[in-house]
């Protein structure tokens, strides 16, 4: 393995590990809820919104994204193609769950 694809192997195995911390953090609902609809919300929403759902949401996609370099890393340093597949697998699931949960979390608070 050249020096240069260990250290982007290094680089993207560090990035999955650090999202993976924030996905524990967010399940643990520490820290700010690091989600568009909290970070964007003026201060008297954030008052009365329950967090909880968006600390949840948050996690979900974070432990996806962590899963999806953790494969990224593996596919570098294996030098294998089969891990495209679950690369592509996991980065859609991440799309699909942030805009189905966004309509879910909209729609409860609708009612």
């Amino acid at each position: 393995m050249k020096t240069g694809e260990l250290i982007t192997a290094f680089v993207v195995f560090a990035l999955a590990g650090a999202l993976l911390v924030l996905a524990v953090r967010q399940f643990m609902e520490k820290g700010v809820p690091l989600n568009n609809a909290w970070l964007y919300a003026a201060e008297k929403e954030r008052e009365s919104m329950d967090k909880g759902p968006y600390y949840r949401q948050s996690a979900v996609v974070f432990t996806i994204l962590g899963a999806l370099f953790v494969m990224l890393g593996l596919s570098l340093v294996l030098h294998s193609s089969i891990f495209l597949f679950f690369e592509i697998v996991l980065a859609a699931a991440a799309i699909v769950y942030a805009i189905a949960s966004t309509v879910r979390i909209n729609r409860r608070k609708s009612r």
